[in-house]
């Protein structure tokens, strides 16, 4: 085997980044902000959340575990614009991203998108609360029987 060959292979075998997770609120949902996904681009940040249903929930024949939504965020004006989503089959399946074709809009105190737009524009380097998608969906779960 060459020297590329292998290194090439060691490369693919590289776990990914692990994910930030830190609970941003709960009520219908348990939304999470993933700290490790956040770009920023002068007054503009990009992530991706992640929003956990209650156990049991289904659509159709599919359980699911939540979703991802990719967001852009105006960190000056405070706006948010949700860019798609993505389905979460239980057991971690994403499904295809949907777009999201609604305009950025106001942020609105102690609502889902302002308090996402807090994370994304505010302290990056904050610590994890979990790391894994299944540790959010055990947090988020717990968070909603409360």
């Amino acid at each position: 085997m060459s020297f590329l060959v292998l290194a090439l292979a060691l490369a693919a075998q590289v776990a990914p980044e692990p994910h930030r997770f830190v609970l941003t609120g709960s009520g219908r949902f348990a939304v999470f902000a993933d700290l490790s996904t956040i770009e920023r681009d002068g007054d503009t940040a990009t992530m991706r959340s992640f929003q956990v249903v209650e156990p049991g929930f289904t659509a159709g024949a599919n359980a699911y575990w939540g979703g991802w939504s990719r967001w852009r965020f105006d960190c000056k004006a405070l706006t948010a614009d949700r860019l798609d989503f993505a389905g979460v089959r239980e057991g971690g399946e994403e499904g295809p991203p949907n777009p999201d074709n609604q305009p950025a809009y106001d942020a609105a105190p102690g609502g889902d998108a302002a308090e996402l737009l807090a994370s994304a524009c505010g302290e990056a380097d904050r610590p994890a609360e979990v790391t894994t998608l299944e540790d959010a969906v055990r947090r988020g779960r717990a968070a909603l029987a409360e």
